[in-house]
């Protein structure tokens, strides 16, 4: 595959909002997509859960857009890392996963972004790699020798680790180890470039430093944004169950990105879709629910098929003029996570708990944005609900 060095199609990828910093410089990045070299460049993803999320999907995008101007794309399950746990963003110590259950998230995984990335054709297509292909295989020898290329000071500046020692809590020697197993992915892969979330600079940082003081190369780290909530600080999590996640099915993705607060339609549409930035201008002119329906297809489109993106908007849209949702209903607070059960009784919306049980067995729960009947006894409101409970009952939960 020929490697594109036009400008304007290379500022499309540096400049559209996703990448928030290259490391050493944005400027030697850009001199080394022009050249015309081809370059290998990865990002990586610890299979800790069953499920991918669409900030996920966003750091695949940006791997394929690298990929169709001509260069190696790598994309790398840890499965052996994830069995190790990094700390990042972590208060306390990750439960460690059996190698079955790594391998189930995976398989999970490749179903999930097929229409993300080609891994198809003849023309370069984008490759998988596993890194207990070369983690697993370390001797105690080679894992001294990498010990001994960084010092504890190095480990414990880590903003995470740093953290956990203000607040007495824990740090097991095993996730002092994550960083310098991340690392060496770099090394075994011999990479020129890796792409990280920015919660995940510091272990690329030491893929760099690996690299350097292994092979005597420089890789270059690109570090983009993670979707964060502008209002919230809210961000999608794998781990804690948050987010839009690849696992839906086309209606309900649908009604979950409908569900998304207003201040989200500019994030997603810049880095879950690739509509041109003049068009993004015209879609948050529109009323709010507008403007989600545009942003939901677009998505859609990407991850499913345009196909199943307008199937999905007909369904929702049936769906929700059918309800005949009221102006006006009744509105109740509450925090984050609390169990909706509680909140329902709490507030004599619902007699007790029985009651609650007998609704949901028979599906009279319903989130009409999402278009879902809530199914889990222990249901956790994480994000703002409207409910339709029974056959007349309209009640909006709101987190405060």
């Amino acid at each position: 595959m020929k490697i594109i060095t036009d400008e304007k199609k290379i500022d499309e990828v540096l400049d559209r909002g996703i990448i928030t910093n290259v490391l050493p410089s944005k400027e030697e990045f850009k001199k080394l997509l022009m050249s015309g070299k081809r370059i290998k460049i990865y990002i990586g993803f610890d299979a800790t859960a069953e499920t991918l999320h669409l900030s996920h999907a966003k750091n695949i995008m940006l791997l394929e857009d690298f990929r169709k101007l001509g260069h190696e794309a790598v994309l790398l399950f840890g499965d052996f890392t994830a069995r190790i746990g990094d700390p990042s963003d972590q208060g306390g110590t990750r439960n460690i996963l059996s190698k079955k259950d790594v391998l189930n998230n995976i398989k999970s995984w490749k179903k999930q972004i097929k229409n993300l990335i080609s891994f198809n054709g003849f023309s370069n297509p984008a490759k998988v790699k596993f890194n207990s292909k070369w983690l697993a295989k370390l001797s105690m020898e080679d894992v001294l020798d990498l010990a001994s290329k960084v010092t504890v000071q190095q480990m414990i500046e880590r903003d995470m680790f740093q953290k956990r020692i203000n607040e007495g809590k824990h740090i097991f020697l095993h996730e002092f180890m994550y960083p310098l197993m991340q690392g060496y992915d770099s090394v075994a892969m011999d990479v020129d470039v890796e792409m990280c979330g920015t919660d995940q600079t510091f272990n690329a940082l030491m893929g760099r430093t690996l690299l350097r003081k292994i092979k005597g190369k420089e890789k270059f780290v690109v570090t983009v944004n993670l979707m964060e909530n502008p209002k919230t600080g809210e961000l999608m999590s794998k781990t804690k169950g948050t987010g839009v996640f690849l696992n839906l099915s086309p209606s309900e993705m649908f009604g979950k990105i409908m569900a998304q607060p207003d201040e989200m339609i500019e994030i997603f549409l810049i880095n879950c879709t690739r509509v041109s930035k003049d068009k993004i201008k015209e879609i948050l002119k529109l009323e709010p629910i507008n403007a989600k329906k545009e942003m939901a297809k677009e998505i859609l489109s990407v991850i499913f098929s345009g196909i199943e993106a307008e199937k999905a908007e007909k369904n929702w849209e049936n769906t929700f003029s059918k309800k005949e949702i009221p102006n006006e209903m009744e509105q109740i607070n509450c925090t984050k996570e609390e169990i909706l059960s509680e909140v329902l009784v709490k507030n004599k919306i619902l007699p007790s708990k029985g009651e609650w049980r007998r609704l949901v067995e028979g599906n009279a729960i319903h989130e009409l944005v999402q278009n879902i009947n809530i199914r889990d006894f222990n249901f956790k409101v994480i994000e703002n609900l409207t409910l339709k409970i029974g056959k007349k009952r309209f009640i909006k939960i709101i987190i405060k």
